[in-house]
């Protein structure tokens, strides 16, 4: 634009039909980012005024305040305030992604990060329409390359430093004392899946529910004394102990992370069961000839998310390679797509790009048809179970761990980065945006957790007769 500020008036140049400005006059031509800024505000609000139906929204940035929705008893209210422009590009390139980059690197504030999760999740059919063009090709991309080399041999164990081979003090700040990152099970003894909500948490809840689920899916997988367990996805050695020490097995556990392995195989000399359980540092496709038809129950929980569509196959028949042809159970749990929303190609989001890269959720659906196709149709489908409704308490007592042990002075000696107050507040911002994110998923369907039991096809029932 032009700055005539000093208002000078323009002079002629000794050459004939030229102009030459005086030298108090100057051209200001826009900045391309503010262009860019400006477009991208303007594009997502005009996406928020059609999107959001469901709900009411206030944005607030240095430009104004804008509602959107209508407010009405018992509806969803959010704030949002926009700290930083950026805010504006992150969410025209990248939608919930580019919401939850925002979030960690302080460019807007909101009220409750619930709040936004579930109105986002109720209103998703018109936020599509954020989508451009750039992020669908991306998207594209991500889904394909996590499809077919997300999960090789070679990526699977950098997905593990990435996901698992971290503090194991951040982990003990946050879990419980088995250390099982997985679904608890509520029952009325914790006031069921809401009880935090209506009496709030009692300490030793998450304990008992976390005891509950493991001994819960050993009493699925039908295991008694002297029976040999086969697990892949060890964690910390929370279901091999307590498979060992409660019901009398033998275990064998695989891990790709060392971090993992290292405190699962303290965890196990503790206990004194080091003659009963083996930690391998191992690829669950590299189980050696010695498993074939050992193993009187195969379990594994929540592990298959790392597996990826295409492996689903190699998978089940490599554990009906490990176990027995008769009276043997297995048992899996994961996180889960409804059957409407699984693809094998699952673009990159929060949580395949900063928790765990190249994840890939199944549906309950595809698991089973590959149980069948890769065991050759030697599994019987027992029992289907959906625990998705136990997730968010789990998730908010993590939550709350997490906010009351984490310090910046005792994280640092794992993360020297962390020293600067900013990064450390962009590090607590990813956690409480992972248990937020997670848990509006489950509650609102988005996301399921399934438990399924498979038996050998000759095997009998409880006796019935």
């Amino acid at each position: 634009m032009l700055n005539t500020a000093t208002s000078s008036a323009l002079t002629f140049s000794s050459t004939p039909n030229f102009y030459r400005p005086s030298s108090s006059l100057s051209i200001v031509l826009p900045n391309p980012r503010t262009i860019l800024s400006s477009y991208a505000r303007s594009s997502v609000l005009a996406v928020m005024e059609k999107a959001i139906t469901r709900g009411h929204l206030t944005v607030a940035d240095s430009e104004g305040v804008h509602h959107f929705g209508t407010r009405s008893k018992g509806s969803n209210d959010v704030y949002l305030k926009v700290v930083n422009s950026d805010f504006w590009m992150r969410i025209l390139l990248s939608q919930d992604l580019g919401f939850s980059e925002a979030y960690m690197m302080g460019d807007v504030e909101v009220d409750s990060l619930k709040a936004v999760m579930d109105l986002w999740l109720d209103n998703e059919s018109g936020m599509d329409n954020l989508s451009s063009a750039i992020s669908r090709i991306t998207s594209a991309i991500s889904g394909v390359s996590n499809a077919f080399l997300g999960q090789t041999r070679s990526k699977a164990r950098l997905n593990a430093i990435a996901s698992y081979d971290q503090s194991n003090e951040l982990f003990k700040a946050f879990l419980s004392q088995e250390m099982m990152y997985s679904c608890a099970l509520w029952s009325e003894a914790e006031g069921g899946v809401r009880g935090d909500l209506v009496s709030g948490p009692t300490p030793g809840d998450l304990e008992a529910a976390q005891l509950r689920k493991i001994r819960y899916v050993l009493t699925a997988a039908k295991v008694k004394p002297g029976d040999r367990i086969l697990e892949f996805g060890s964690g910390w050695g929370g279901m091999a102990i307590e498979a060992a020490r409660t019901f009398g097995c033998q275990v064998d556990t695989l891990t790709l992370s060392k971090e993992q392995k290292a405190l699962a195989e303290e965890r196990v000399k503790a206990a004194g069961l080091q003659d009963v359980i083996r930690v391998h540092l191992m690829d669950y496709r590299e189980i050696p000839p010695s498993f074939e038809k050992a193993f009187d129950a195969f379990i594994s929980i929540e592990m298959l998310e790392h597996v990826g569509s295409k492996h689903y196959h190699d998978y089940f028949r490599l554990v009906d390679f490990a176990l027995k042809s008769r009276n043997a159970t297995a048992v899996v749990t994961s996180s889960t797509f409804p059957e409407s929303r699984y693809s094998g190609y699952q673009p990159e989001d929060f949580m395949r790009r900063y928790m765990w890269p190249n994840s890939c959720l199944p549906s309950a659906t595809a698991l089973i048809t590959a149980a069948n196709t890769g065991s050759e149709a030697r599994f019987t489908l027992e029992g289907v179970e959906n625990h998705a409704a136990h997730y968010p308490r789990t998730l908010r007592e993590w939550g709350r761990r997490l906010d009351a042990n984490v310090r910046q002075d005792l994280i640092v000696k794992d993360y020297p980065s962390l020293k600067d107050k900013a990064e450390f507040d962009a590090f607590r911002r990813k956690w409480q945006y992972l248990f937020a994110y997670a848990g509006a998923g489950f509650a609102k369907g988005y996301i399921t957790c399934h438990m399924l039991t498979f038996t050998r096809p000759n095997d009998c029932p409880v006796s019935c007769d």
